[in-house]
């Protein structure tokens, strides 16, 4: 039983590093635009995050994929600053639900990219490549998005409701702040 909360506690401390924040301003602009209202489709979004997460870990760990670490150094950024970028782009618009089947698949997509940023090292820490602390590590990413999330909700409630930011600034602002953070991150690992 203690290596289940071995691996869940990895999984919680993966997202929650401040040190490497970049999941959380995934997690930050991914949820931006909703509210406790729309938790269902939220949920949905963040499990669809951790499968790709998942997805990707276990392709790494068996040899199945290998990316350069370099280029996802390059995507994370990318995915989060598309993240921002279709907040701003659809904020305050009622089509946005029409593009939602396109945002769950790059969701899924952008948790491959993200789990290959960890693949390494995951690798390091489970050399016997069992599934079962891959599995119990997902439970911990998923419980820590989780706990961001819950967080992000309750600040865009204390804002929205509170101090009258309607929707869509709070949106605007956010998702604007998270490209203001990402693009030194994008400079940083630009690799053309």
């Amino acid at each position: 039983m203690s290596d289940f909360w071995l691996y869940f506690k990895l999984g919680l401390e993966h997202v929650l590093d401040w040190k490497a924040y970049d999941h959380i301003l995934f997690l930050i602009v991914l949820c931006a635009a909703y509210t406790f209202n729309s938790w269902k489709r939220l949920l949905l979004l963040v499990t669809l995050f951790t499968i790709g997460h998942t997805v990707s870990l276990l392709m790494a760990n068996y040899n199945v994929v290998s990316v350069s670490t370099r280029w996802i150094e390059f995507l994370i950024p990318v995915t989060i600053l598309i993240t921002a970028l279709f907040n701003l782009f659809t904020a305050g618009k009622e089509k946005r639900a029409e593009k939602l089947g396109l945002f769950y698949i790059a969701t899924v997509f952008f948790g491959l990219i993200h789990g290959f940023g960890f693949a390494s090292y995951y690798k390091m820490i489970n050399a016997d490549n069992d599934i079962l602390p891959l599995l119990e590590f997902a439970l911990g990413v998923e419980a820590a998005q989780i706990i961001v999330v819950i967080i992000v909700l309750i600040l865009a409630f204390i804002f929205q409701m509170l101090f009258r930011f309607n929707k869509r600034d709070w949106v605007l602002v956010v998702s604007s702040i998270v490209i203001g953070m990402i693009i030194p991150m994008l400079i940083e690992n630009w690799i053309f």
